[in-house]
């Protein structure tokens, strides 16, 4: 054992013992996040708006602030991306993460001094527990590599604005400087085609053992790797490769061709970070879920799913949610963030320790005909099909047809492009249908009703999905091809141009 992984060890020993203090106290840790944020935040505009001097109880702070998307606290943004001081939270931001929504357009996400620390320390602490569950610290000894997004700045009246990934590349811990991949130059690279191209060549002969990154964009980088060195897997390239952090998206899907790519089983963790917060991370390979973070800046209220819509939706704490139920999340964050509807829906797989799984985003459903079919259902519809249809999936997404040009009736459309492709194609489509009939009874009634006819599934070529993200300017970094929508914006263009 090196020194370097004896002191990785000790470390992630020593944080797993100080950790438990919050996570064997959940309820407890998240009412202190909740009271001191209204104290260091009610002497801002926002505060001084919502009657923050008078919050004394959970009620309180319900009825003082209402649950809002980006829209609703875009006019506060504004004020704060305008150099406005004390508006959503005490002083400036030190930066902004960008994004761009489906219906917001630009976003400007703050992020503070206070909130920047909860961002980095979770990561942090998702990879030492790694090292405590495991009891390996041998990734210390080679190369950690993260496939972000531009570490380039510009700036917006004084305040920092970049993305996310590309914000946490100016954070890396002192003692990962020297394992870090790729070099800052290349990670500079605006244009990811010619970025992949480049890491792919700084990556080649070196001892990576730890690689972050969407599960998609990992496996374009996979693919070009093996193409550039002819090499049958990537374990041959790096046999001292140990862990892959996903995130992002689920990775189920993609497991199939990641093994293939691999040549083999991969060994896998899952972080839950979004802008607005670092939510949740794996903690625990033996169990479904990843552990909230419920002492990182942030106080957590859940919306169940199926009353999200309704004019006056209960909003429960984290001492009123069940199992098996899919939630809206809902945010207060040191950053500023209040009654922040993020729009992803998760489901809690334990209560104590709180763990939870992402289910989908709130706004990301088919329901052209009632169903409101979810991201995980489409997802877990997939997996039963492949699993009795041996096959190999690279990227899928589902859309409503409501009036097929042949007349008949109504349907969902799969859009699929294989590396490899059922032998049986017509029966992957029945078990397809019949896996999401098994997960929805409301689509399973119009299906067995006759209001709809079962799935179609179109293949499209291998490169279709990345060539409709780079049309919409969103390829590579941290962008994610939705997996469903309610609309037909993706299926209209891979109809037209995905021949």
């Amino acid at each position: 054992m090196t020194a370097k992984e004896w002191a990785a060890k000790a470390f992630a020993a020593w944080m797993h013992r100080k950790n438990q203090a919050w996570i064997q106290h959940p309820l407890e840790a998240q009412e202190t996040v909740r009271k001191n944020l209204v104290a260091s935040a009610k002497n801002t505009a926002f505060g001084r708006d919502h009657g923050f001097e008078a919050i004394r109880s959970v009620r309180d702070f319900q009825n003082a602030i209402p649950v809002v998307d980006y829209e609703g606290i875009r006019g506060y943004v504004e004020r704060v991306v305008a150099g406005e001081p004390d508006v959503l939270w005490p002083g400036k931001p030190l930066y902004f993460a960008k994004t761009s929504g489906t219906t917001s357009g630009t976003k400007y996400i703050p992020l503070t001094k206070e909130s920047v620390p909860c961002h980095i320390n979770a990561a942090r602490d998702m990879l030492l527990a790694y090292i405590h569950r495991s009891g390996d610290a041998s990734l210390v000894n080679g190369k950690l590599m993260f496939l972000q997004g531009s570490p380039v700045m510009t700036e917006k009246n004084g305040i920092q604005v970049g993305r996310l990934s590309g914000i946490s590349a100016h954070y890396v811990p002192f003692y990962l400087q020297k394992n870090r991949l790729p070099s800052w130059e290349t990670n500079c690279i605006e244009d990811w085609e010619t970025k992949v191209d480049k890491i792919c060549e700084e990556t080649l002969g070196q001892d990576l053992r730890a690689l972050g990154g969407i599960p998609p964009w990992v496996q374009m980088y996979f693919e070009r790797l093996l193409e550039k060195s002819g090499t049958a897997d990537i374990r041959s390239l790096f046999p001292n490769f140990k862990l892959y952090i996903a995130g992002g998206v689920a990775f189920e899907p993609y497991r199939s061709r990641f093994e293939q790519l691999f040549g083999g089983p991969i060994t896998r963790i899952d972080p839950y970070p979004a802008s607005e917060g670092f939510i949740a991370y794996q903690d625990r390979y033996d169990k479904e879920g990843l552990l909230l973070l419920v002492n990182n800046g942030m106080y957590f209220e859940f919306i169940p799913a199926d009353r999200y819509f309704d004019p006056n939706p209960p909003r429960l704490t984290l001492a009123e949610v069940e199992l098996g139920v899919h939630y809206a999340l809902v945010l207060h964050t040191n950053a500023g963030l209040w009654g922040y509807s993020i729009g992803d829906t998760v489901e809690f797989t334990e209560l104590h320790p709180f763990r939870i799984r992402v289910t989908g985003r709130i706004k990301h459903f088919i329901s052209a005909f009632g169903e409101h079919v979810i991201g995980s259902e489409v997802e877990a519809a997939l997996q039963a099909a492949v699993a009795e249809q041996p096959c190999v999936v690279r990227e899928f997404t589902v859309a409503p047809q409501v009036a097929p040009a042949d007349g008949g009736l109504p349907h969902h459309d799969w859009f699929v492009a294989f590396d490899q492709a059922p032998r049986d194609f017509t029966a992957f489509c029945a078990a397809l249908d019949a896996g999401l009939r098994s997960k929805n009874t409301y689509y399973n009634d119009l299906v067995a009703g006759s209001i709809l006819r079962p799935a179609v599934v179109q293949q499209v070529p291998l490169d279709a999905f990345n060539a409709y993200m780079k049309s919409i300017g969103k390829l590579g970094g941290q962008n994610k091809l939705p997996r469903l929508a309610n609309d037909r914006k993706i299926a209209d263009w891979l109809v037209e141009n995905a021949r």
